[in-house]
Formats: C-alpha cells, structure tokens, sequence
C-alpha cells in the first residue's frame, strides 16, 4: 500500500518530496469556482493527510492558487514542507474593461506578461514571494515554455532569451539558497532533451506526458533524465480528468473534450481495473511512481471531500496482476515499470 508521507529525493538534488503531493491549480478556479472556505479546507485535509509538498504557480487563477497556498500553509514550519512554484510569466493589473479570465472560471483579474528575461524572472519571483508570504522556494519550475502556448518561432525566441538571460537569475538564485531546484514544466513531448542539452536542469514537472494512457515519454524523455541525475514531477496524472471521473460524456482529456478513441481506450483499463476491485482512480495515482525517476504526482483538487478521495486512492492496494493485465491486453507499455 502507498503511503501518503513517504518521500522521495527529487533527481540528484537535496530536496525531498511526498510521493503524493498537492497541486495547486484547482484551487486557483480552473474549473469551478472555489470559496476561499472550501480552497482552506482542501490544503488543510492534504496537510492532515501526511502531504508535505505543494505546487503552484502564478499562472493558476492569475495568483489565486498562491495567495491561497501561502494562507494555507503560513501556520506550518517552512522546514517541514516542500513547495515549488513557477516562472516565465508575471501578473499585472487587468483592464476595468472586456477583460477575459479564461480558461480559469474565476481568478484573480490579472493579466498575464510572459518573460523568460533575466528581469522577468527576477519580478516573477518576487511577485510570488509576495502572494505566498514564503520567501524560499524548494523548485522554481521555467513554466509552459512549450508548443501549447507558443509556435516555434516564438519559442526560440522565449528560449533564446532564457538561455542568454533569464538563466542567469535562476543560477543566482539557485546559488544563493532563495531557491534549491531548477526545474521545467513540460506539456509536450520531445521538449526535455532540448532543454537538457542547452541547461543545467534540475528537474520536470511533467504534465500530460506520462498516464494510464500514455507512455511515449519512456522512449527518450525519461531514459535522457535517468542518465543525468534528474528528477520528474508528474502533473496531470488524471489525464486533465478522465482517469478520474473515467470515461462519462463530456469527460476531459488533454485539457479538452476525450475523443471516441481515448475513451474507448479509457472504458478497457477501468474494466481491467473493475474485474481486480480497483477504482480507475488509484491505478492512475498509483502508476507513474512505478518509475525510479518519479518522485512526486500531484493531483489537484477544489474539496476537502475531493482531496480526501485522493488519498484514499493513492492508499489503495493493488495487485500485480492488474498490471500484467493491463500489458497483456496491451492497454500499457510492456516496457513500463509500475509500483512493486
């Protein structure tokens, strides 16, 4: 059985995370709006749960989600938790007029700069340290540098000036202990090793990549980690929603509707799952952490109720034999590993 306060050394660095850990988005309005009672809540029945590490970022909620991490977690030892957040955007003030919140149901309303500068780092720190009232950061992740927000020559123009720039803030900062870990969140594939070869990388915050449902990561992203010592976060091991509710009309898949396939797909793993007396839910949690480089998956959650059903999942035993089921119908990579 998972433990939910078990830790993990995240790749060759000196930080440790819950191999569960709280992600922070949900609590930022991505899909509902969240009192701040309820978004209270939530944090407090992670923490109660043995959860020491939370991500967020300022993009979640335009700084909601870290406003309310750092009230969740001001009463709690800075020692006895980890936290990361991002860089790569900065807030400012929204137009009183026509502005639009999107994709976050509420939010903060700020407009988003994204600025992978030396000085646009440097202000995204500062920002977050403000809405946080946290001064340290165990990972500063480089957010969404990546194909879903950027056509290529965009995103060489945005790496160019992290590579030539921005770095520059990170290795002060990693320097002089105001962070302890680099790292980079990563939507798509083939990202990592161009991020590897130009930088001294830390870690990643993998956020679709590596589910129940895909496993194209094994082979180059993860076995390029493995050889230089870093270490992986996993993001959005519901798949953006689907390996959570399973596969119900208007289910989420990559941020939007599930196709016929992915849910056909979705419908044979959570039948595998069901003839062994495991919710679709636990085996999604629990599989990623099957993987030597994974240190963390944290999935978000707008409830303490919900939050709660996280744990429970990530507690449930599973067998072997639904792994070897699920290779054997080839519904997962024969090559995967999954937990002992």
């Amino acid at each position: 059985m998972a433990e939910v306060s078990a830790r993990r050394r995240l790749g060759r660095t000196a930080v440790e995370v819950t191999e569960l850990g709280f992600g922070g988005a949900s609590i930022g309005e991505l899909f509902v709006r969240v009192s701040e009672g309820d978004a209270q809540a939530t944090i407090a029945a992670a923490w109660d749960a043995g959860i020491r590490y939370f991500d967020t970022a300022p993009w979640y909620g335009r700084g909601l989600s870290e406003l309310r991490t750092g009230a969740g977690l001001r009463d709690h030892p800075r020692d006895e938790y980890a936290l990361s957040t991002k860089v790569g955007r900065y807030l400012r003030p929204a137009s009183a007029e026509g502005f639009d919140g999107s994709p976050w149901t509420g939010g903060a309303p700020n407009e988003v700069v994204f600025d992978y500068t030396y000085d646009g780092i440097m202000r995204s720190v500062e920002q977050s340290r403000l809405r946080l009232a946290i001064t340290r950061f165990d990972v500063a992740f480089i957010h969404d540098l990546d194909g879903l927000y950027f056509d290529e020559p965009t995103w060489k123009a945005h790496f160019h000036d992290l590579t030539t720039s921005g770095w520059r803030a990170l290795d002060e900062l990693r320097s002089s202990g105001q962070i302890r870990a680099i790292g980079a969140g990563i939507n798509d594939l083939g990202l990592i090793p161009r991020f590897l070869d130009a930088l001294d990388m830390d870690a990643f915050l993998v956020a679709m990549p590596y589910t129940l449902l895909d496993q194209e990561i094994l082979d180059r992203e993860f076995p390029a980690c493995a050889e230089r010592g870093v270490g992986i976060v996993v993001g959005a091991v519901f798949a953006s929603g689907i390996l959570a509710e399973g596969p119900v009309p208007g289910a989420k898949y990559a941020y939007a509707d599930a196709s016929e396939a992915i849910l056909e797909k979705t419908r044979r793993i959570a039948a595998v799952c069901e003839r062994h007396g495991v919710p679709l839910a636990a085996a999604a949690l629990q599989f990623p952490l099957g993987h030597p480089i994974v240190a963390s998956v944290i999935p978000g959650a707008f409830s303490a109720a919900q939050e709660t059903r996280n744990v429970a999942a990530f507690g449930h035993v599973i067998p072997a034999d639904l792994w070897s089921e699920l290779k054997h119908e080839g519904l997962l990579r024969a090559d995967a590993p999954v937990p002992a």
